[in-house]
């Protein structure tokens, strides 16, 4: 009440007079000099550009769906939400600890990791903490997609978690923490002017798509990518397109929605008098840079499509996975670039992702969503352009500093300076070591104890099979049925050893023998004493006949289809000669 009573104190000197556009100009301008008015105002702020960059998750859950075939689909997308609740249980309890717990603005001093503040215990600002988690689960489902329809659940969430809890936290720290030792806003920063990463193209795009180069590296191409059923290599690697590129695109432009809040949002952090200035420059990069690489990468794409092959075509998957290319690179200066330059980031962005996805196959590294080359290499890109391109009003009006400056400007300002420049790179460095150090043994152990990689079986059937009981939708997936049946008999089987039955009969000859609990169905004998009366030797004998037929099934079944595949000359069908029954392949 005494607000409000001040107010109309102040606006109103003349009574019922006064005009409606001075009273409000007046409200206004004492509202924002009023004590506590610019922390409600950044706190709500800050709430809503965390739900912009937690929406993104749903970005990427379309992106990844639509990238996957229909028999991947529910599990990719389960994946997608399990990163978002495994990062909330990482980052409260140990994730914002280590990333910005014990902060002292004031001291000097230099830490590698934060010490307390552990379970949210002493913070007080809480709408800073929900920002930050957005963050750190960004980065985690960064590699969601890379290894989608081969990684197992369990290996899948315990990456989340070391992400999210640790190895993100320690990135964070570095580059935005007060104490951190690369930060810029560090009282006394790495050769005075530390590592400028404005909203994260370093701290979270590198740190995933680093983390998705190791991974796939370790868990190997999905069956089929690169080499046939008998592992030879394939002389041109077989495309799985995804089966959606409606979902692809919802999901592009989500993800493009919710960089609004990443980037601009970042700027509600500036201890700065012109951070609504610097606000709107950011959005306004990250919407030039997008829209660049974009169709740099299509119309690239175009021309190398016509030159090399004689058949160009405008591949749509350029498209959206280029103007990403350009989201993530203007990430780490989208507030100290000038728009021109937001327009040359974006377009070298386009064409390193045209050139990354080309490399990738290449190397034989199977990247279901193209992740390494839109992440980690334009992460890297962002953090270079702005050791180039950084403009002193811009770095001024961010920072409160501009002795140094981006390489190409300092010709102008202080003669050559390639400070900023090295910080940046060491930046680099640190984050793709960091990573490789604890990740790269996570993910060898991972696949030594056998945890890592979907089986066979499983990845042929799908995961949604394997995992979630089904398809989640319908229509053919090229699953041969014959996998299917071997893959529920085999689940029948781990259900009977798991309680205690014999694992090696197959499940007709349990269900002629072993069926004591039905009164009704004594091996097709009317009643329980008939079949007892079959000898136990002529039990044991049939048993092992059934043993050797359920064994011997699936081996020809597969070496027909590597036979088909292989191109040799196979019969439609086989007759199995022991029961009479026509197996079509």
């Amino acid at each position: 009440m005494s607000v409000e009573y001040d107010l109309l104190e102040e606006c109103l000197p003349y009574g019922d007079e006064t005009s409606t556009t001075f009273m409000l100009n007046c409200v206004s301008a004492n509202l924002r000099n009023h004590p506590g008015a610019q922390e409600f105002s950044r706190n709500v702020l800050l709430v809503y550009s965390a739900a912009l960059v937690f929406f993104m998750q749903a970005g990427f859950a379309m992106l990844c769906a639509g990238a996957v075939r229909k028999k991947n689909v529910q599990n990719t997308m389960l994946k997608n939400l399990l990163d978002a609740c495994g990062a909330a249980l990482a980052f409260f309890s140990l994730g914002y600890a280590f990333a910005f717990g014990g902060d002292d603005p004031m001291s000097a001093k230099k830490t590698f990791i934060g010490t307390s503040n552990f379970f949210l215990m002493n913070v007080e600002d809480l709408a800073f903490w929900l920002f930050q988690y957005a963050f750190s689960a960004a980065s985690a489902t960064i590699v969601a997609g890379t290894l989608a329809e081969r990684c197992q659940m369990a290996a899948y969430l315990g990456y989340s978690v070391l992400l999210g809890g640790f190895v993100y936290p320690v990135v964070a720290h570095s580059a935005w923490s007060a104490n951190g030792f690369l930060s810029a806003t560090a009282l006394e920063p790495m050769w005075g002017v530390g590592m400028i990463d404005f909203a994260g193209s370093g701290v979270v795009h590198l740190t995933g798509g680093t983390t998705a180069l190791f991974a796939t590296m370790i868990l190997g191409p999905r069956r089929g990518r690169f080499h046939d059923d008998t592992g030879r290599k394939l002389a041109k690697p077989k495309e799985f397109p995804g089966h959606s590129v409606a979902l692809q695109m919802l999901g592009t432009f989500t993800l493009w929605f919710g960089w609004y809040g990443f980037n601009a949002g970042s700027a509600l952090l500036l201890d700065s008098l012109e951070r609504d200035k610097v606000l709107a420059l950011a959005g306004v990069n990250t919407t030039l840079a997008g829209g660049t690489a974009g169709i740099v990468a299509l119309f690239a794409n175009l021309w190398a499509l016509e030159r090399y092959t004689g058949e160009p075509f405008f591949d749509v998957k350029y498209l959206m996975n280029g103007a990403l290319s350009g989201l993530v690179a203007v990430t780490g200066g989208c507030g100290v670039l000038e728009p021109w330059a937001a327009v040359v980031v974006g377009a070298i962005a386009g064409l390193l992702y045209m050139l990354g996805t080309w490399g990738l196959v290449k190397l034989r590294l199977d990247d279901a969503v193209d992740a390494i080359p839109v992440h980690m290499l334009n992460g890297a890109w962002g953090l270079i352009a702005v050791g180039l391109l950084a403009s002193p009003k811009r770095l001024y009006a961010a920072y409160g500093h501009s002795d140094h400056v981006g390489f190409f400007y300092s010709f102008s300002h202080n003669g050559a300076d390639g400070l900023l420049l090295a910080a940046q790179i060491v930046g680099i460095l640190f984050i793709i070591g960091w990573v490789m150090i604890i990740m790269l043994p996570f993910f060898v152990w991972l696949d030594w104890r056998g945890w890592f990689r979907s089986d066979p079986l499983e990845e042929i059937v799908g995961l949604d099979t394997s995992y979630h009981g089904g398809l989640m939708l319908g229509g053919e997936d090229d699953i041969n049925p014959e996998y299917v049946s071997a893959f529920n008999k085999r689940r029948e089987e781990n259900v009977r050893r798991r309680s205690g039955r014999n694992p090696n009969i197959s499940n007709t000859v349990l269900t002629e023998f072993d069926h004591e609990d039905d009164p009704e169905s004594y091996g097709g004998y009317e009643d329980e004493e008939k079949y007892m009366e079959m000898s136990q030797p002529q039990m044991s004998a049939k048993k092992e006949e059934a043993a050797v037929e359920a064994e011997s099934v699936p081996m020809e079944l597969e070496t027909a289809e590597a036979e088909k595949e292989n191109g040799l000359d196979v019969s439609e069908e086989r007759q199995d000669d022991r029961n009479g029954v026509s197996v079509e392949l």
